[in-house]
This record gives C-alpha cells, structure tokens and sequence, in this order.
C-alpha cells in the first residue's frame, strides 16, 4: 500500500503566489509522483483561531480555495480533497489529546508568539490559539500520515505532533504512527512590499489577479532602493522582481536580465513590464480552469462530499481504536 500523506490549509481568504509556491505546487508535485496517497483537507476549524469575530466568509472561502486547488493541478483521482469540519471525528480526537498534552509544550510553540505578534490587530489570546497545535496534531494522526510536507519555518508544528502520538501510544496503546516531516524547498517569495506575502499586508499578487490589475501590482513592486535611475547598475540579487523572474522567466531571459541590471542596460520599467507578461502567460492555464470550476461549481461540491466520505472512513476506524485504546 502507499504511504499516506496529509495537508491542509486555512480559508482565510484569497490564496496568492506564496501559498502556490510556498505549498500548493508542491502538493500537486507529490500528487503526480504516485508514490504516496495524498489527503488534502480545508482547515476551516483552524480559520476560526483568529476569525471567530467573523466566519460569514469561511464557507464561501473554503468552497472558493478548492477551486483554486483544483485549477492549479489537484486532481481528485489521485488525492482527497475534504472540508475538516465535516469530518466530526477531528473534534473528538482533538479533545482526547487535548487532555494528555502538557501546557508547557504548546506555550513554547515558537509560531505562538510569531503569530500574536503578526496578527496584533486581532484578540487572539484564547485557548482555542493556544491549543491549535493539537487539533493539527488530530488533523495528521487520524489519518496515521506517514509524512507531512512542510517548509523549514513548520518544523516545529510536525515535531509537536510526534510529541503528542508518542506519548498517547506510551500512555495508552501502539496506535499511531509518529509522523515524518517531508521537508520542501519553498522559493523566497515576498510581496510586493518587500515584506512577507500576506493578506493582512495587502501586499499579494492573488492567484485569480489578471490583466491590469495584475500588471500594476507588479509595477508597483520594491525593487533595488540605491537604484533611481536606469543608468544606475542595479544589484538583482536584492531585487524582488528579479526573484519572480527566477521563478516565471525561462533560464536564457534571467541571464539576460541579471546582466542588463548591472550593466544598467535594462531599467526597472522594462524588467517589470516583462515579468508581467511572463507570470500573465504562466498563469493563463490556472486561469482558465478557474473559470470552468467557477461555472461548475456543483461538480466541485461534489468533489469535496466525496473527499469527505473517503476521509470519514478511516476516522472512524481510527477513532475506534482509539476509544479501545483509552478504554472509553
């Protein structure tokens, strides 16, 4: 049998390029391979630790990012695709490890504090906060994933995780297995800005951005800051266009570009203006089917029911074993 991976994401609102290079290109890299059986889930109790104020979006979002997954390359043949919250088993894995994770453990979460400092707009001092490592921990454990892929910067969640099954299977019985990071190269891509991709900067190029809209957001991207003019050399190993380009641009026009920077052959109006281009082209097929699961949506909330009924199968296998094991 194939090993299972799983991994989620939260629908906080529109995905951007980040969250493409950052997770889901890889997703769709892991799915292709057909070496693991692939569980993708939408983490929408997880969006409720800092948007219990306002959920009226959480539906509309979480529908709207499995169209977004489906137009990037998901494919529901070869990976599952559920809503968590659908899948009532979370919650009740979650209280029962919630009762035997020691408080320490989550308070030293180094994302805690990351986070409060990040969303600093929000009140975010609850127990649901401070407790979401366990529901991931829940969210991975049931469905005893053999990996998780994960980014250097989400060691710290997967290695909680481990924490919390090795000590449930000491405590109680052999029921999990330990989970193993599956660690993917994420590209370095920042907003706009200059700063980290993000929603709450408003600084993203959104994956249904196109057009004008999304030329002018890259025309509006930080570039080298000593360089004013176009007869000034640029240094495009500081320049966050240049990035996108190593990312959008065939090889042959990322040299061309590097060395017309230096040389302050090439100004920063022409390197953008093409880098538009290159990212419009890339991004046309993405394009193309949203508009299709866009007007199909029915046939995409049919997807995701039988995600759900895929993924409630093994929940309540591993819940079973789990009230045997804790004798409840």
């Amino acid at each position: 049998m194939k090993k299972r991976i799983l991994s989620g994401m939260r629908p906080t609102g529109r995905l951007h390029l980040g969250n493409l290079h950052g997770a889901l290109a890889n997703w769709v890299d892991i799915q292709n391979k057909d070496i693991y059986d692939c569980f993708y889930f939408v983490a929408d109790w997880h969006a409720l630790t800092s948007d219990y104020k306002s959920t009226d979006l959480i539906k509309a979002n979480s529908l709207d990012m499995v169209v977004d997954w489906l137009s990037v390359g998901l494919d529901p043949a070869r990976s599952t695709l559920f809503v968590q919250s659908e899948v009532k088993e979370h919650a009740e894995l979650f209280l029962i490890l919630s009762m035997i994770t020691p408080l320490s453990w989550l308070e030293r979460n180094p994302t805690y504090k990351e986070m409060k400092t990040e969303l600093s707009d929000k009140d975010i001092s609850t127990f649901g906060f401070l407790g979401y490592p366990v529901l991931q921990a829940a969210d991975i454990i049931m469905y005893k994933a053999y990996g998780v892929p994960v980014g250097v910067d989400q060691l710290p969640h997967v290695e909680l995780t481990r924490e919390i099954a090795r000590r449930f299977n000491f405590l109680y019985k052999d029921v999990f297995p330990v989970p193993e990071p599956l660690l993917t190269e994420v590209p370095k891509l920042l907003g706009i800005d200059g700063r980290k991709m993000s929603k709450s900067y408003d600084n993203s190029i959104y994956l249904r951005d196109r057009g004008d809209v999304l030329r002018q957001k890259v025309s509006s991207m930080f570039t080298d800051p000593q360089r004013m003019r176009k007869k000034d050399p640029g240094r495009p190993e500081i320049c966050n266009a240049f990035a996108f380009h190593q990312i959008y641009s065939p090889s042959s026009e990322v040299d061309e570009i590097s060395d017309g920077c230096k040389k302050a052959k090439i100004g920063c109006v022409e390197c953008k203006k093409r880098l538009a281009q290159r990212i419009l082209d890339n991004m046309a097929p993405i394009h193309e089917r949203q508009d299709y699961y866009l007007s199909h949506l029915e046939d995409v909330r049919g997807i995701i029911a039988d995600g759900v009924q895929e993924a409630s199968k093994i929940a309540r296998l591993t819940m079973e074993q789990v009230r045997e094991a804790v004798k409840i």
